[in-house]
């Protein structure tokens, strides 16, 4: 594991010092940021072996920092820091991407434990394709949300478990969670007002 190079994007200073400090004594080259924005700069303008970022910050939650990773470096880990109140979102975002989730207070050997095994798993596996596939179903989910107040409830509070029943791939749940209007557009066209209506109530929700 020498010479992995990782990016730790945290709003609180001591997670930072804390994961710097640990891995740095294994050789890892530790790259904090406490800002999240400029955190998801560096990864989309830096190399990294992996990602570890909180999923609630000030500027941009973990889930869109997920999620613009994954659309331009789709083979790049990211792990997802969270804290009790929000595993069930942790959760989630494995299964929109993420590799992997580390609760918070975390031991020296938890968190060398998951990086050791992400990097691990991840050199054997090939990402998941970023294009839209689905898009009749993508369609269908955004047109019911339109008009189904209690899908619309049902997708904000359980998030991937809500679109079980829609043949999505895990990039194209994570761009209707997250309101991720222009990618869609760019691989379906225009949307309607009603298309738009729900991807646009994302864009201003505290999680992403």
């Amino acid at each position: 594991m020498e010479n992995k190079k990782v990016l730790v994007i945290d709003d609180e200073q001591i997670i930072l010092d804390s994961v710097k400090k640990i891995l740095s004594a294994e050789d890892f080259e530790v790259d904090p940021a406490i800002s999240s924005r400029t955190g998801l700069e560096r990864a989309m303008n830096q190399d990294y072996d992996l990602v570890l970022t909180d999923i609630r910050m000030p500027e941009i939650g973990g889930m869109r920092i997920l999620r613009d990773i994954k659309r331009a470096k789709p083979a790049l880990p990211v792990v997802i820091f969270t804290g009790y109140a929000t595993v069930q979102s942790a959760v989630q975002a494995m299964k929109l991407g993420a590799a992997d989730y580390i609760e918070k207070p975390f031991t020296p050997d938890m968190l060398l434990t998951t990086v050791k095994k992400v990097l691990e798993k991840i050199a054997s596996q090939k990402p998941e394709k970023q294009e839209l596939i689905h898009k009749d179903e993508v369609i269908r989910v955004l047109e019911r949300a339109a008009v189904d107040s209690e899908f619309v409830t049902s997708l904000f509070y359980y998030g991937a478990d809500a679109l079980q029943d829609y043949e999505l791939t895990a990039a194209e749940k994570l761009a209707i969670l997250t309101g991720d209007l222009p990618w869609i557009e760019a691989q379906i066209g225009s949307l309607t007002a009603e298309q738009r209506r729900w991807l646009e109530s994302r864009l201003g929700a505290e999680i992403w």
